[in-house]
């Protein structure tokens, strides 16, 4: 007789929970998938669509500190740190400049790049089955300088990704006129990652992912859940739904919440340094720009995605905590950015929106079973590089529950790798 199928629940229907939902399906287990608002509705809704092999360096690198200065004292630079909260941010500023570093640099890269490299592999079971093979694109991606100096300096990390096998071209200027059209002649100078691709809609591509879950026989549950308490072999989520206190049994735990996952991780005893790198996008609809790929303009950290809503200018960090009101003047800049990348652009129709990456220190996701309860497993902390990510994590931990090897070293990845 063929023993029941495991019933797991996956808290958080972001990218990557509704993608870890979706991939432990498809090794036969029952999914429960917990959302407080609705699927993709939180950080996957505005992210930059990015699905990029070669994005293996880490948010910290070699020579941030001596720009930090300028950074802080640009309006239009990629980085704002709130004065009140500072204090509060401190520690976990500390600990992330401490990994700005050649030996960090190589160190994390070589952990990424197993998890990175095999991003359209990963995401091609579940997206055919939810029939979104069409909101993925596989353009390359274009990494564009308005100056040779910002190019040169450019190369050490490059030259990480290089060794580890990613295919990156130097272009020319008149290459960088036909693979973005419209870009400022200012970029005369770039890289083309060939291997990349984006989405065209990471809300949509969410939610038909998580909507196919639940066609599938899962269940989508609105709540929040508020602590994890192993018990007897299973784990009981305490809840608050509809304003009541509830519970759920489950015979494992897929923690997948984002920034939101620190105090559930806590309430099993596990210290995870998680911050909220709050980013912006403006898309701009009908902007008549005809470039079809993701154009990265490095030394302001902004991606341009052509999207099904227009053409979204994403990226910059303000490091203002969870409960801040959103500061849309720094919308306004990236808007302020994206004019300078597209001059001719027409603006006349943009929206705006604020969400929070989950950032740890080393720019390294949490990926594994908790060291305290072995059938609960997180997957949360992707940062920049959720939507890239998020299959490879969804893979692993599908392979995780169901008692099998994963098929990449997830060591790197561990929660008490910060004791």
């Amino acid at each position: 007789m063929t023993a029941p199928a495991r019933h797991v629940a996956v808290i958080g229907a972001g990218i990557v929970g509704a993608s870890c939902a979706a991939w432990l399906q498809r090794k036969g287990m029952t999914v429960t998938l917990i959302e407080r608002d609705a699927p993709g509705e939180a950080t996957s809704f505005g992210n930059a669509g990015s699905m990029s092999p070669t994005a293996v360096t880490p948010v910290a690198m070699p020579g941030m500190l001596r720009q930090i200065p300028a950074w802080l004292t640009d309006p239009l630079g990629p980085l704002t740190v709130k004065a009140w909260y500072l204090p509060f941010a401190l520690p976990w500023l500390i600990r992330f400049l401490a990994h700005a570093n050649r030996d960090d640099l190589w160190r994390c890269s070589q952990a990424l790049r197993p998890l990175l490299a095999p991003v359209f592999e990963c995401y091609e079971p579940i997206v055919a089955n939810a029939q979104a093979q069409g909101l993925i694109r596989r353009e390359g991606v274009l990494y564009a300088y308005d100056s040779e100096a910002e190019f040169r300096a450019s190369s050490p990390a490059e030259e990480v990704r290089r060794k580890l096998g990613a295919v990156l071209e130097d272009v020319s200027a008149a290459d960088i006129q036909r693979l973005a059209p419209g870009l400022a002649p200012a970029f005369r100078w770039g890289t083309y990652g060939p291997e990349n691709g984006y989405t065209v809609n990471p809300h949509r591509l969410t939610r038909m992912l998580a909507e196919r879950v639940v066609t599938d026989g899962g269940r989508l549950l609105k709540a929040e859940v508020r602590s994890i308490e192993p018990r007897n072999g299973t784990v009981r989520l305490r809840l608050a739904r509809d304003g009541q206190a509830d519970e759920l049994a489950a015979d494992a735990v897929v923690v997948a919440a984002g920034v939101w996952s620190g105090p559930l991780a806590a309430s099993l005893g596990d210290r995870v340094p998680l911050e909220s790198q709050r980013g912006y996008h403006v898309t701009v609809a009908n902007s008549g720009v005809r470039t079809t790929r993701i154009v990265n303009w490095v030394r302001r950290r902004v991606f341009s995605t052509p999207m099904e809503p227009g053409l979204r200018f994403a990226g910059t960090v303000e490091i203002a905590g969870l409960k801040a009101a959103p500061s849309w003047e720094r919308a306004d800049r990236l808007l302020q950015l994206g004019r300078q990348m597209f001059p001719d652009m027409d603006t006349s129709s943009v929206s705006r929106w604020m969400g929070h990456r989950p950032c740890l220190p080393d720019s390294l996701p949490v990926i594994g079973a908790s060291p305290r309860a072995k059938n609960v497993f997180y997957a949360f902390g992707h940062g920049h590089i959720g939507m890239c990510s998020a299959a490879g994590t969804a893979r692993s931990i599908a392979e995780l529950v169901a008692g099998e090897t994963p098929q990449i070293d997830i060591a790197p990845f561990r929660a008490d790798r910060f004791r």
